[in-house]
């Protein structure tokens, strides 16, 4: 929802946001400053079904939903970041840790959360690094593929 003031509509920006991961650090100081957040999306799948005798069309019925996947990118911080060491787990021993509710917020000038988007029973899919390049002067971008089961819209 965008602010009102004076009678007027403005549409929120998508440069303020925090994403957080309470059952990492349930203090809410992991270092979880991204650059980007794609992937808070649902889609409904569906399925045709042709009826017999009905020629002029199918019926299209809804099936499940499909979410994400939640993508994260960042600066890379260095091991000892309680996320890369989460991520380090998962990978190097092939273990299969999901998080319960992985939360993305968008804020407004003061830090106050505006809107804020739960992601439920998360686990990583991928983990990915830019590439070193020593003809560019580019920081080094990690990048984090996160499935979901769930996403909500909180109040």
């Amino acid at each position: 929802m965008g602010t009102t003031i004076q009678g007027d509509y403005y549409p929120n920006v998508n440069f303020h946001f925090m994403v957080q991961f309470p059952s990492l650090d349930p203090t809410g100081t992991i270092d979880v400053a991204f650059q980007s957040v794609s992937g808070l999306d649902s889609t409904l799948e569906t399925e045709q079904v042709k009826e017999g005798g009905e020629n002029r069309f199918t019926h299209v019925v809804p099936v499940r939903r499909k979410f994400g996947p939640l993508v994260l990118k960042r600066g890379l911080v260095g091991p000892s970041s309680p996320l890369t060491q989460y991520l380090q787990y998962v990978f190097a021993n092939d273990a299969f840790d999901p998080l319960d509710v992985v939360t993305v917020q968008l804020l407004d000038e003061t830090h106050q959360t505006l809107m804020s988007w739960s992601v439920n029973n998360v686990w990583p899919l991928s983990w990915k690094l830019s590439d070193l390049n020593a003809m560019q002067g580019e920081i080094l971008i990690e990048t984090l593929e996160l499935n979901y089961n769930q996403l909500v819209l909180n109040s």
